[in-house]
């Protein structure tokens, strides 16, 4: 594959107008399709929109070309990437179809957050070109893609599929087995089982879950991950903690009954006003601007270390 590639993005919604982007701003030739036609009407308004609050290229927008036709969309591409709802059998029939349209050479990811790519692909013809891309929202401003191969993907696919984001300054990490969550979302929901049990348990409330989270340990995660923290303080150390405080974790295999009830009695987070805690529409407004001011910061960091 060329460095400068012909990419289609299928899905024009939370994270397919991201990822169009950011190919976009890398000098990729972007084609976008989408099956309701409000998100494809207004995704070069949107893409328009954040390269100016970020302060990028305002033309590279004129790289991405909504298209109406699945077929028409992908004819064309070198690399195929999927951003659709998390839904197993619409991924599988997505991908079907894009087969019948595409070169056997061109690669195809789906950007599944934690479905085994596996499952995704197994139906293809040609399995060795396909694999998963899992982007973090919102995509223009974390730097991580994970690249999970199956057991048919070919060494090549990945390499040309990881060189490829690395021009588009990603970083991307090969994930070796395909497993459910991946590597981030196994790790973020470890953490939040955690999370939960506590506040179930009684324990602490769910504010001072969060507190203690960035107050304490995660002011440091963006430097010292957890194994380097290991090693920072000593394997035997470590050892000594996981025999007394891994017994006492919640290890429950399936999702906490206390988060069931929530969800049973309507309490849905931002979106229904109650979750863990009661949110105010303006409390739901400045966390939002907080995490995004956050990141912003990070990647302007980021692009003066480059």
């Amino acid at each position: 594959m060329s460095r400068k590639a012909r990419v289609a993005v299928i899905g024009a919604g939370l994270m397919g107008h991201g990822l169009a982007q950011v190919f976009a701003l890398g000098g990729h030739e972007v084609t976008i399709t989408d099956s309701f036609a409000a998100n494809l009407d207004t995704v070069k308004a949107r893409i328009s929109a954040n390269l100016a609050d970020l302060g990028d290229d305002p033309e590279a927008v004129n790289r991405v070309t909504p298209v109406g036709d699945l077929a028409a969309a992908v004819r064309d591409a070198d690399y195929v990437v999927e951003a659709v709802l998390e839904d197993l059998p619409l991924k599988q029939k997505l991908f079907g179809d894009i087969e019948k349209h595409v070169r056997p050479d061109t690669i195809l990811a789906s950007n599944t957050s934690v479905i085994p790519i596996t499952k995704i692909m197994a139906g293809l013809t040609h399995r060795g070109r396909a694999l998963g891309t899992h982007w973090w929202n919102p995509p223009y401003l974390v730097p991580l893609v994970e690249v999970i191969g199956t057991e048919w993907t070919s060494p090549a696919v990945i390499e040309t599929t990881m060189a490829l984001h690395r021009t588009i300054g990603k970083t991307p990490v090969h994930v070796k087995k395909d497993v459910a969550g991946f590597v981030g979302n196994r790790l973020q929901h470890a953490l939040w089982r955690e999370a939960v049990a506590l506040v179930e348990e009684g324990i602490c409330d769910a504010e001072t879950v969060d507190t203690v989270i960035k107050a304490a340990f995660g002011r440091r995660l963006a430097v010292l991950g957890p194994l380097e923290n290991a090693d920072l303080v000593g394997t035997d150390l470590t050892l000594a903690i996981h025999r007394t405080v891994l017994p006492e974790i919640n290890s429950r295999p399936g999702p906490s009954p206390y988060l069931e009830q929530l969800v049973a009695e309507g309490k849905l987070g931002f979106k229904s006003g109650e979750g863990f805690r009661k949110w105010t529409p303006e409390e739901q407004q400045e966390l939002r601007t907080k995490v995004t001011q956050h990141l912003k910061a990070a990647r302007a960091k980021d692009t003066e270390q480059r």
